[in-house]
């Protein structure tokens, strides 16, 4: 459902649309099979929100230096490798067109990535009950990541909040 950015042509999603575009990343990086995830495909960005690729990379190097030179000239751009949740992942960040990016890299599909499956999760639990979105916008609004906004809603505020999301996806057969 995520794989092509097109559904973003209509509505507010049209900028973002435009300025993913301008830098051509889904095809230039087409090789790592990029997924714009987070907020933005779901409908409940906010003004600050970013737009987060995720991406299958093995090669940190290889994917640093075509990073580099496709993005190296953009307004604030810089490269990150560390561990998330004990797993290395690579990040190049810039701000272009008034969106700041996340090109995030892991050596794992981009379907078994956290972001993705967080993603499909939220998405399904708006679609059951449709009312959680306004409260989830109004969490963000007042500084809440959306992971932990989603579990203050749903009532799980036991414990690391992404994890629990998964564990509630999966118990609810989202994932």
């Amino acid at each position: 459902m995520f794989e092509s950015i097109k559904y973003l042509q209509k509505g507010n999603q049209k900028r973002a649309y435009q300025a993913i575009s301008e830098l051509d990343i889904m095809k230039h990086l087409a090789a790592y099979n990029p997924i714009l995830c987070g907020t933005l495909p779901i409908g409940i960005d906010i003004a600050c929100s970013d737009l987060d690729i995720i991406m299958e990379v093995d090669e940190f190097e290889r994917f640093e230096e075509q990073v580099r030179e496709l993005y190296g000239n953009q307004q604030n751009f810089k490269v990150k490798k560390l561990h998330i949740r004990e797993n290395p992942v690579i990040k190049a960040n810039f701000w272009f067109s008034g969106f700041e990016f996340e090109l995030f890299g892991q050596a794992l599909p981009v379907k078994e990535q956290n972001a993705y499956l967080h993603m499909v999760i939220e998405d399904a639990v708006m679609k059951r009950h449709p009312s959680i979105k306004k409260e989830v916008i109004e969490l963000k609004e007042k500084g809440w990541k959306t992971e932990p906004a989603f579990c203050k809603v749903l009532q799980l505020e036991e414990g690391d909040p992404y994890k629990e999301l998964i564990n509630y996806g999966k118990n609810t057969g989202f994932i």
